[in-house]
């Protein structure tokens, strides 16, 4: 372990982030109602030019007056290279009460970006003598978010979490798909003659996962677009959990329960962690950094693996 310690990300479920467009007030209760850890109201892409400034409204008086539980409560504002976002921080932080929890930056190309977003917070924070800091989301979907993840993951106090926004990363990084997530059809090794599909977001899902890690935030894995395909969530959902990511984005009301299952531990994992722990302290009292559990060697670094299984499980338990 390096002489600087690996910070711990916040300890708060994330299993699913369910978003809903703030131009459709209809949703919000619903929304509030679900079994979603996270509820992003969304005044990006899912809201057109013409609607933006009610949809804020709108989203601001639910902030307001939905009863929102104990669900974390996010807004994604608009991208910094629009005339909408400033308005989005000065109204939310302004109008809206202490129920706000967090404000999600899409498009993030550098710190740079993270500052603006953080410089304008903390003079309203301050003005309004607001005594909850807001927290930071970041979203990855370009080739200079992903080209600059570590110095984003570093930016700012307020970042808590990081997600892979795969549409618009497709798109900055000239991908020739217009699937959102999951595999691609054209994207495969052929061995012997049989086709075999690789994930064409593995290697900036390990870059954001790492950076998290390194910083103490949380890993999340973006959209999946074809909201018929249990299986196809399912399996990417299943490859992110492996790599690290704490949680999936809900675009549709049907894949919160996929996310909420597959982002927490299984029974039968939280058990074999806690038999794993139990063995390794019957061999530390033995003066041995090691043992044999179910015919596999384990030692100081299963009890670290462990953990995080048994402290996901609490940690969820909990809330």
């Amino acid at each position: 372990m390096s002489f600087r310690l690996q910070p711990a990300a916040p300890a708060r479920p994330n299993r699913c982030q369910l978003f809903g467009p703030g131009s459709n007030a209809k949703l919000f209760e619903k929304m509030a109602a679900s079994a979603a850890d996270v509820i992003n109201i969304d005044l990006e892409d899912s809201v057109s030019p013409s609607d933006k400034d009610r949809a804020r409204r709108q989203t601001i008086e639910a902030i307001n007056t939905v009863d929102w539980g104990k669900k974390y409560l996010s807004v994604r504002i608009n991208g910094l290279d629009t005339g909408w976002w400033y308005r989005d921080v000065v109204d939310l932080l302004e109008q809206a009460g202490d129920r706000l929890d967090q404000i999600m930056i899409p498009k993030v190309g550098c710190a740079a970006d993270i500052y603006a977003v953080d410089a304008l917070v903390t003079s309203i924070e301050r003005a309004k003598g607001r005594t909850k800091p807001i927290s930071f989301e970041v979203i990855i979907e370009s080739a200079a978010g992903i080209s600059h993840v570590e110095e984003i993951a570093a930016a700012s106090p307020r970042l808590q979490a990081m997600s892979l926004g795969a549409a618009d990363f497709a798109a900055s990084m000239g991908m020739a798909t217009t699937g959102i997530g999951g595999t691609q059809e054209n994207y495969y090794m052929l061995h012997e003659g049989v086709k075999h599909w690789s994930d064409p977001w593995h290697w900036a899902q390990t870059a954001i996962v790492a950076a998290c890690r390194t910083h103490g935030l949380l890993p999340v894995d973006g959209p999946f677009g074809d909201f018929s395909d249990d299986e196809g969530f399912r399996a990417q959902a299943l490859r992110s959990a492996t790599l690290g990511m704490v949680g999936k984005w809900a675009i549709h009301p049907k894949q919160i329960a996929l996310a909420n299952e597959i982002f927490t531990p299984t029974e039968e994992a939280v058990a074999e962690a806690r038999e794993i722990l139990a063995a390794m302290e019957d061999a530390k009292a033995k003066g041995e950094g090691a043992t044999v559990y179910k015919g596999r060697l384990v030692d100081i670094a299963s009890i670290k693996q462990a953990e995080v299984i048994v402290k996901q499980a609490e940690m969820i338990a909990a809330n």
